[in-house]
């Protein structure tokens, strides 16, 4: 059978369309991160370090982005490499460190995020940015309620 399937519980199709506009997204602003020289997991671990409200350790960014631990560790020792985060003791896990940006790391975050708002204001006129922004409002109440239910599975 081909075309729509509406029988689809909406979470499913929620999950298709995230999935593909997280491609064209990734594809449309590797161009804001091409002069750091950052790949889509450095990218995805400096956001998930500098967005955090405390500082995450590593098994907590690849759950939050459904990564294995060992590709976020690589990004991670990447970025630490580059001077971009650091490591520092987290008082309630001997082995899981906290990620914390460096200053370094705060300024090519803001950087890259200049240069995708550049794009991003060629792309969506302000008239459009209303939808997005209620858009990406809603996408993260979905996100906050499956996180709490799972947390409650756990």
């Amino acid at each position: 059978m081909h075309g729509k399937f509406d029988s689809r519980h909406p979470l499913v199709g929620l999950s298709d369309e995230l999935i593909r506009l997280n491609g064209r997204m990734k594809s449309l602003f590797a161009g804001a991160r091409r002069p750091e020289g950052l790949g889509d997991s450095e990218q995805s671990v400096l956001n998930a370090v500098v967005e955090a409200d405390h500082p995450p350790t590593v098994p907590q960014i690849g759950r939050s982005y459904g990564q294995p631990r060992q590709i976020v560790q690589r990004a991670a020792n990447s970025l630490i490499e580059a001077g971009l985060i650091e490591a520092v003791p987290n008082p309630d896990h001997k082995r899981a460190v906290l990620l914390r940006a460096t200053e370094q790391g705060l300024a090519v975050k803001r950087e890259i995020d200049a240069r995708a708002d550049a794009l991003a204001a060629q792309l969506c006129p302000k008239e459009q940015a209303d939808i997005v922004r209620e858009a990406t409002q809603a996408v993260r109440a979905v996100r906050k309620q499956l996180e709490a239910q799972l947390r409650g599975m756990d």
